[in-house]
């Protein structure tokens, strides 16, 4: 985009929404989203993209439209608007204990089959009430832990227990298995997964899916022999994180905070209007909170609510008051879930705006 473009586009933002605005461009997300399914698709798997990034209908319908199977969410929540917009195959790649035990996972599950996870016993037994709340089975994949140390089983031994269990059990059926490997994880995976497979044979189960994720995995996509589909959310929009884990450049950074210089209240400081409410403070383990594109020496070092701290003692040219500065946040997925619309953009002109409909789900 021209200088000229960049600046009347500025005018136009402020004019008509104000700042701090989150403006995505309409042309790198739809290369995004091009790329990923052109990823997965090279690799022989089904394209399952996390809305938890975008929590949109709209831009989960491209998704769709552009080649994906289905679409992942991490909330049940998410999964009720998605539902709402006509998306019925849906995997919620999070236990689901809260909507399960509220009754939520239930009525849900009522409207259309879903696909959920778990990784103990507590969750399947809820997951089977709830199920028979439904009336309908629920398809349940087992979580398994390779190296990021979060949720999911540690050993295959662990897995075959819940497989067993959801065999035993009438009110769900055994899906498959749901991984997310460290960088450095995908060789321990490829053995946690064959050992299990040879387990689940002994006892006459086979899994359909075998889901992988995360948008700097698709570095090794198609690398654990047996997968099916992958799930990544950032890479429609990308971030300073994506940026670091050599995935994404600048150029693919889709959504910008537009926000306003509005103090200079020393020569090497200033204050911007976008504050922790705006891009967070998920640093993501980077410097600073954001890449503001105009003054790339500058850093946003610290916030408040309201206010962006800025640094400016590096910068030659220095941003002034009532400057319109755009800044890639660090983790976009947290920066989207502070707003309750995006201002799509193409080629400088204000195209529409989106609604971020499944932001701000508890459960």
């Amino acid at each position: 985009m021209s200088e000229d473009k960049i600046t009347a586009l500025k005018t136009s933002i402020i004019e008509t929404f104000g700042t701090p605005c989150a403006v995505v461009d309409m042309d790198i997300v739809e290369r995004n989203i091009a790329k990923a399914q052109t990823l997965c698709d090279d690799a022989g798997m089904a394209n399952r993209p996390h809305i938890k990034t975008h929590k949109s209908p709209l831009l989960a319908a491209m998704q769709i439209d552009a080649g994906a199977k289905g679409i992942t969410c991490q909330k049940l929540g998410e999964a009720e608007v998605m539902a709402d917009a006509g998306i019925t195959d849906i995997i919620i790649a999070t236990n689901l204990l809260g909507a399960a035990r509220s009754g939520k996972l239930a009525a849900l599950q009522k409207r259309l089959p879903l696909k959920v996870c778990a990784d103990s016993t507590v969750t399947l037994n809820e997951y089977a009430q709830a199920a028979s709340n439904a009336g309908r089975a629920l398809d349940v994949l087992i979580e398994c832990d390779t190296g990021m140390q979060r949720a999911g089983v540690e050993t295959p031994a662990e897995a075959l227990v819940l497989a067993t269990a959801i065999k035993a059990n009438s009110m769900l059926n055994f899906a498959g298995l749901l991984f997310y490997p460290s960088l450095d994880s995908w060789p321990r995976t490829q053995v946690f997964y064959d050992e299990l497979k040879a387990g689940l044979t002994e006892i006459g189960l086979k899994p359909k899916i075998i889901s992988t994720g995360g948008t700097p995995n698709f570095a090794h996509i198609g690398k654990l022999n047996g997968a099916t589909e992958h799930r990544a959310g950032t890479c429609i929009f990308n971030d300073r994180m994506m940026q670091a884990a050599g995935f994404a450049s600048i150029d693919d950074c889709a959504l910008q905070v537009y926000t306003s210089v509005v103090s200079r209240g020393a020569e090497n400081r200033g204050i911007l209007d976008a504050g922790s409410k705006t891009l967070t403070n998920d640093s993501g383990g980077l410097d600073g909170y954001g890449q503001i594109l105009e003054h790339p020496t500058a850093r946003i070092h610290k916030f408040s609510e309201e206010h962006g701290f800025l640094d400016l003692s590096k910068c030659n040219a220095k941003p002034q008051v009532g400057d319109i500065v755009r800044v890639i946040p660090n983790h976009v997925c947290v920066a989207v879930n502070m707003v309750d619309q995006l201002v799509a953009v193409r080629g400088g002109e204000i195209e529409q705006i989106i609604p971020v409909a499944a932001r701000g789900k508890l459960v």
